[in-house]
């Protein structure tokens, strides 16, 4: 199965795809906790030169919140991460797919929940 909801931006600089990759998640009910720039992380860390690369930590509190409630340990798998990446033939935007990480917990209120916000996050990518 396939863990991500994907799509390459072939007319979109890097910066361009991050401002419309927050723009649909906004759109769709969701804020950005955290945000994590690879690159600037792996040249500090390790001296490493890599491709632009962030990882954006979405959050849409309704479903968060339900989700707590069904399963007071699921907070170790949120928020719903979002990656933008420069690639050879454009900007490539992946955003996880709940319901492949979700089997990993046996919880059926936790499904429908997964199912609902798959449906967001491939609506996003899809926005794109």
């Amino acid at each position: 199965m396939k863990y991500y909801h994907e799509k390459i931006l072939k007319d979109a600089s890097f910066e361009e795809a991050i401002q419309k990759v927050m723009d649909a998640l906004k759109d769709e009910g969701f804020g950005i906790l955290t945000e994590i720039d690879v690159k600037e992380t792996l040249k500090k860390k390790l001296d490493e030169d890599f491709r632009p690369y962030k990882i954006l930590g979405a959050c849409n509190p309704p479903f968060a919140y339900k989700a707590l409630l069904a399963e007071d340990k699921i907070g170790a798998m949120l928020p719903c991460n979002v990656i933008v990446q420069q690639v050879d033939d454009g900007v490539e935007v992946a955003a996880v797919d709940p319901v492949a990480s979700m089997q990993a917990v046996d919880s059926p209120k936790l499904n429908d929940l997964a199912k609902e916000i798959s449906i967001k996050l491939k609506a996003v990518i899809e926005k794109l």
